[in-house]
């Protein structure tokens, strides 16, 4: 994140306030239940990703056998359709591969490690370097898991990409335990639109960074939120985002704030005593610890 992409969502705040006053006077208002319910407060960031290779299913074992209650990852859609968790759109940083994921097939991707350049805390090296690591998909996630409730975010997908994440999800009759997210509002968008409003989403970058000016005017009853969740950072740069008033406007629309991403026992202790809904953690483990103190 940097300064300018904060300009750039101020801006694009002005333009979503001026669509929403717009909006027909009986477009139906959608907001989730209650916060928080039902939903976790550990989520385990890309798995125990600081334990295992991040994305994987043993990072996922691990998260789970440390006490998360839910499981955070990222997706992107391979050449030949199919949803395979990882972060980046490139190989290079955390597998032996190189290249584009959208570029390759699900097959060419089983033959690379995705534990390859993984180490852990203090440096060591995975200790299971006696077999490869294999990139999931999404399907395999939530078909291994499925007591465990799952935020997927969408990195990359091209139009039409967002049916193999929803083929996924209804195949595992997830749609009542998962919430998707996407940075761009377009990829989100046509998620809504593909899922008819069945699976839980969060706001995109340019929703979020609406509803925090809203806030700060403290304007939000105005807005009509299509997400469940703003899923933000402490802070931007300079400019803190998580605060009293923040969260306060968030759950009087009836909306979740999820914090990404937390590793310092100290500071969950704060957020949690803000009153945030849900913390993304690299190390689960630690957050059960600070849930078991409180």
């Amino acid at each position: 994140m940097n300064r300018k992409w904060l300009v750039v969502c101020v801006l694009a705040g002005f333009a979503g306030l001026l669509a929403l006053l717009t909006l027909r006077k009986g477009e139906a208002r959608q907001f989730s239940s209650a916060p928080g319910k039902g939903w976790p407060v550990n989520v385990a960031h890309r798995g125990a990703s600081a334990q295992a290779p991040e994305n994987t299913l043993e990072a996922f074992r691990a998260a789970e056998a440390s006490g998360a209650g839910g499981l955070e990852l990222d997706v992107h859609i391979t050449r030949d359709g199919e949803a395979v968790v990882i972060h980046d759109s490139s190989l290079n940083r955390t597998t032996d591969g190189a290249g584009l994921v959208r570029e390759k097939t699900l097959q060419e991707l089983r033959s690379f490690d995705a534990g390859y350049r993984f180490t852990g805390d203090g440096g060591q090296s995975y200790p299971h370097r006696d077999r490869k690591v294999r990139m999931p998909t999404l399907g395999e996630v939530l078909e291994e898991f499925p007591g465990v409730t799952v935020n997927i975010e969408i990195k990359e997908a091209p139009p039409g990409g967002e049916g193999a994440v929803l083929e996924a999800i209804e195949r595992a009759g997830a749609e009542d335990r998962v919430l998707v997210a996407a940075e761009r509002l377009a990829v989100i968008e046509r998620f809504r639109e593909v899922s008819g409003g069945r699976v839980a989403t969060a706001a995109s970058r340019r929703e979020i960074a609406t509803f925090y000016l809203m806030s700060r005017l403290r304007l939000e009853g105005l807005l009509r939120p299509r997400y469940q969740s703003l899923q933000v950072p402490v802070d931007f740069g300079r400019r803190e985002i998580v605060t009293p008033r923040f969260v306060e406007a968030a759950h009087g629309r009836g909306v979740r704030v999820d914090v990404w991403t937390i590793n310092d026992a100290p500071e969950m202790q704060r957020l949690l005593d803000l009153g945030v809904d849900s913390i993304m953690t690299d190390r689960p483990a630690v957050m059960s610890e600070v849930l078991e103190g409180r």
